[in-house]
Order: C-alpha cells, then sequence, then structure tokens
C-alpha cells in the first residue's frame, strides 16, 4: 500500500471517531443531558464534556449571563432556566464556558462584571454580530427599546429593529435575539428585556448607538443597587 493511501485511511478512522462525537455536542448545545446522550460510556461523556465546554462563548451563553445581571433573588441552575425559558443544561454550559472565559465566578456564583463590561462593550459584536434584516412583526428591540429608546433619538425615516415574533404588535426590520427564547421570557421580567437591549444596540448599532448602550450598560453594572442584587 502507498504511504499517501496509508495516509488516507487514517485520516478517514479519524473522521468516523470524530463524527458520532460532533453529533452529540451539537445535541448537547441544543440543551440534551450528555449523560443521557452518551449514555453509560464515560470515555464518551467525557469527550463531550472536553469538547463542549472548551467551546468559544456562544450566544447562548451570554444570553444566560445576562439573566444572572437581571436577577435579583437567589438562584439555582433550574430557577435561572424556567426564568429564561431554556432547558436547565443550557444554563449549565453556558456557565461551564463563561467561566472557561473568566466571565463567570463559579465560587461566587456571579457574573465577573469588570470583565464582563469589557467583553460587551469591545467584543460583543464581533462574538455575535447582529444585523437588521426584513420587515417582520416583533418585539421592540436593540434602540427602539428601553432605556435605549429614551436616550437615542430615531429619525423616524426608518423602521425600528424588532425581534421576530409571530405575536408581535410593532413591525419592524428584524434583528435575531441572542436565544429564541427572550421574546417570552422578557413579557415578564422587563429587568432582562433592558439588559438585553443594550447588549442588542451594541451587537447592531452604529459608533453612535454602541457609545451610548456600552455608557449605560456601564453604568448599569456599577451601580450599587446592581451590585448589591448579585
Amino acid at each position: 500500500m502507498h504511504a499517501w493511501e496509508e495516509l488516507r485511511q487514517d485520516d478517514q478512522r479519524q473522521a468516523d471517531h470524530r463524527r458520532p462525537v460532533d453529533e452529540l455536542v451539537a445535541r448537547a448545545e441544543e440543551g440534551y443531558p450528555v449523560e443521557e446522550l452518551a449514555g453509560r460510556d464515560a470515555a464518551l461523556v467525557w469527550s463531550i464534556d472536553t469538547r463542549y465546554t472548551r467551546a468559544v462563548v456562544k450566544d447562548a451563553d451570554i444570553y444566560v449571563l445576562a439573566g444572572l445581571l437581571a436577577r435579583s433573588e437567589p438562584w439555582s441552575y433550574r430557577s435561572l432556566a424556567e426564568r429564561l425559558w431554556v432547558p436547565h443544561p443550557v444554563v449549565q454550559r453556558a456557565l461551564a464556558r463563561a467561566k472557561g472565559a473568566d466571565l463567570y465566578s463559579s465560587d461566587r456564583r456571579e457574573v465577573h462584571r469588570p470583565h464582563f463590561e469589557e467583553f460587551a462593550i469591545h467584543a460583543l459584536r464581533f462574538v455575535a454580530p447582529a444585523q437588521l434584516g426584513s420587515l417582520v412583526p416583533g418585539v421592540p428591540a436593540a434602540w427602539a427599546a428601553e432605556p435605549m429608546a429614551s436616550a437615542v433619538r430615531s429619525s423616524g425615516d426608518e423602521p425600528p429593529p424588532v425581534w421576530p415574533f409571530a405575536q408581535g404588535r410593532v413591525r419592524g426590520q428584524a434583528i435575531e435575539p441572542l436565544h429564541p427564547a427572550a421574546p417570552e421570557a422578557v413579557e415578564a421580567w422587563p429587568e432582562l428585556g433592558e439588559l438585553l437591549a443594550l447588549l442588542d444596540s451594541l451587537r447592531a448599532g452604529d459608533a453612535r448607538v454602541r457609545g451610548v448602550a456600552g455608557d449605560l450598560l456601564s453604568e448599569h453594572l456599577r451601580s450599587p443597587a446592581s451590585v448589591a442584587g448579585q
């Protein structure tokens, strides 16, 4: 057998070995418990955990961190997941990745505020970029939602940014939320909606909008009342 053929077969064996793990990692990212996906295969559980928790910070992770910042009561994985309208493994995995990125302290069970502030203002639009899309019914978002709506004057010539939502009462340009569950979650949790409005403005706004959003986010994260809620 030629050397190149041996190399090709070796590459194929490695690809065949990776494929099941890749598929399970994708399912885990959707919120399915790793142990249920991998059954009793301890080696496979370890492989999924290693691949999954070392992944870069994802949009859903930022959504979970926003939930932690918005809360004002004691929390558990399950209670936070219920308020965010996500499966509780999504919260577990999000905080594991956030800890790896030094955005969350598992010892203090809180967001690392200075690091989150720096990340959101300077990196969020590159890590979780958002663009305005077609006209759809939805929920006011970004600079069309408070507290941005009161801080940024809109010319009124362009439709407002909205999260696409079938029951939405506002027609505007679609912007994808950090998590699909956001429109339902903010209905009963306005504090979360305000934080997401700031984050969406940092993701999709122009320099002027991002500047206002960054100032408001910094003010929120550094306010004594907000810190005390942690």
